[in-house]
């Protein structure tokens, strides 16, 4: 999460919020309570989109990119409460195309392309690994969304990784990492329904790594203003 002594009295109530939502979002998952899931959710995903509200997002391009990929995977996460298969689908077109904002964002921010590729490393082996895991469970129509899903957000972990060699902060770098690992739980939990309940890890580590993300939102503004400031001191 953010670094607490970075946030300021509101934006720590904010993530404290965002954990106890999720913690009561896991809770009422494993006793089936489902008004009560519906409700835990909507108040842990408009957690992380009020953080980066309140951390300036708005003020670089880099934090609205990031700020347009929180909403959309709040819409995501809305449509996942269905239990349809056209739900679903819906639900992955929201994520696919918040890790496309997300590598927008990152690229606006700033990234070194030689750790991008170092990332993909194991990134690429990693996706793959679980994409063959995957494929004999995954039902023909779902194989070509399932696939273009990976691939996108393997790019958006290889972009988070870039930011870092561009000098970021590491929350950037970490919170994509984590979404990524929290959709393993996902698709485990969509297409091989596996007896542990894979969400009890996989939403706190979601959640973490979006509070992460919106954390840093306003750094796009420390950023623009360094560049501002090297510019007139070359001047």
């Amino acid at each position: 999460m953010p670094d607490s002594a970075q946030l300021n009295r509101g934006q720590r109530i904010i993530v404290a919020v965002c954990v106890l939502a999720c913690a009561a979002l896991v809770t009422c998952q494993l006793f089936d309570i489902r008004a009560a899931v519906v409700l835990a959710k909507l108040i842990a995903s408009s957690s992380f989109i009020a953080l980066a509200i309140s951390v300036a997002a708005m003020r670089s391009l880099f934090g609205r990119l990031l700020l347009a990929g929180l909403v959309l995977s709040w819409i995501g996460d809305m449509l996942l409460l269905g239990a349809s298969p056209g739900l679903f689908l819906a639900g992955l077109v929201a994520f696919l195309l918040a890790h496309l904002m997300y590598v927008s964002s990152f690229i606006a921010h700033g990234v070194n392309w030689r750790w991008v590729i170092a990332a993909g490393i194991p990134v690429v082996l990693i996706s793959a690994s679980v994409s063959l895991w995957l494929a004999p469970h995954v039902p023909a129509p779902m194989q070509l969304p399932v696939w273009l899903y990976t691939f996108v957000i393997s790019g958006m972990v290889m972009s988070a990784f870039g930011t870092r060699g561009a000098g970021a902060g590491l929350a950037i770098a970490v919170g994509a990492l984590l979404f990524y690992l929290s959709d393993l739980s996902v698709a485990a939990g969509q297409f091989i329904r596996p007896e542990f309940p894979n969400y009890v890890w996989g939403l706190p580590f979601y959640y973490t790594g979006q509070l992460l993300l919106a954390g840093s939102a306003g750094s796009g503004n420390a950023s623009h203003h360094s560049d501002s400031r090297g510019t007139s001191d070359a001047m």
